[in-house]
């Protein structure tokens, strides 16, 4: 009998990430790789309505659990608008990025997912981006007749007014922001690492 203890073993060959080829070579999609072991994409602004589609009809992705934005000041294109998408037959995620800048509007995917609607609103509402197609901008998280978006990097913490019913007055009444604590550093130190001496710390020491 042949010994087989001195054979090489060949080396094991990953298999193809075959989610990740069939996304990165969809039309709209700009390049796709893995982030933390998550699918993430990155579609064309002008073909992003048709990619959901397809998406949806033939690949599963059957819910939109959120739309967020993120804003990159320094770049051309300073907002990301990403879309978390569910396949619930697949037990499969994907994250779609679209970039937009602030004059360019986005089109809305609230006729693919209605529930896209509210969270179109909230991004808007947050950072100033603007979708075609979505019926209802008004505001959903900012105060009555709010200026500016908040969760823009650039935006100021003073020099704004905020607005509150005051029920004494019965009506809406406009004040200047108060914030309710000074600005305030933190150095972040680990109560432990702070703590040098302890109570007992004495009798290790033989300081008695």
């Amino acid at each position: 009998m042949a010994d087989e203890t001195n054979q090489a073993v060949p080396e094991a060959v990953p298999p193809a990430d075959t989610d990740l080829d069939v996304i990165a070579a969809l039309p709209g999609v700009l390049s796709a790789r893995r982030d933390c072991g998550e699918l993430v994409a990155v579609a064309a602004r002008d073909l992003a309505v048709a990619l959901f589609k397809v998406l949806r009809d033939a690949h599963g992705f059957a819910q939109v659990m959120d739309v967020c934005g993120v804003d990159y000041p320094e770049r051309s294109a300073r907002f990301d608008v990403v879309y978390n998408l569910l396949s619930v037959t697949r037990n499969a995620r994907l994250r779609v990025i679209v970039q937009t800048d602030e004059a360019t509007p986005v089109d809305s995917v609230s006729g693919i997912w209605p529930a896209a609607g509210w969270w179109e609103r909230e991004t808007w509402d947050l950072f100033g981006v603007r979708f075609n197609g979505l019926a209802d901008h008004r505001r959903i998280l900012t105060d009555y007749g709010f200026e500016g978006h908040p969760l823009r990097k650039d935006f100021p913490l003073t020099g704004y007014v905020e607005v509150h019913y005051d029920a004494e007055r019965k009506s809406v009444v406009y004040d200047k922001v108060k914030l309710t604590q000074e600005f305030r550093n933190f150095d972040f130190l680990s109560p432990w690492e702070g703590m040098t001496t302890l109570p007992g710390d004495e009798k290790a020491r033989g300081d008695r």
